[in-house]
């Protein structure tokens, strides 16, 4: 699936796995996310994923001419989870607009676990 984007000059045509990596890496700068998500449907586990591979935590959906942002997230323990939160969707949907162009309907943040250090 792509993104496309129409301009005077022509059109701008943006895969969906590249806006993924977009809102990806700026959903891990956030303090307090230990990084993305990757949940086996078999199991049930969560398993952190490396930073090659931050789109599979990551899904876009193109809803006409916006963008909605699914993000499955691992957090620190002891954090506020609903400031972090806030700070994300502040964070992805400004890197996603200004870097893509696109205007993003909704971000839904889901926090699949919690890592606590040892």
């Amino acid at each position: 699936m792509v993104g496309r984007l129409d301009t005077d000059n022509g059109s701008i045509i943006i895969p969906t796995e590249v806006i993924a990596n977009i809102a990806g890496m700026a959903a891990t700068q956030c303090y307090g996310v230990v990084g993305m998500a990757s949940r086996n449907t078999a199991d049930g586990l969560v398993s952190l994923l490396k930073k090659e591979a931050l789109n599979k935590g990551v899904k876009v959906v193109i809803d006409g001419e916006y963008l909605v942002v699914d993000l499955h997230i691992i957090v620190e323990y002891g954090v506020n989870i609903s400031a972090i939160c806030e700070n994300i969707v502040n964070n992805v949907r400004y890197s996603v607009e200004s870097i893509t162009g696109f205007k993003v309907k909704r971000i839904n943040v889901y926090v699949e676990s919690i890592r606590v250090e040892q």
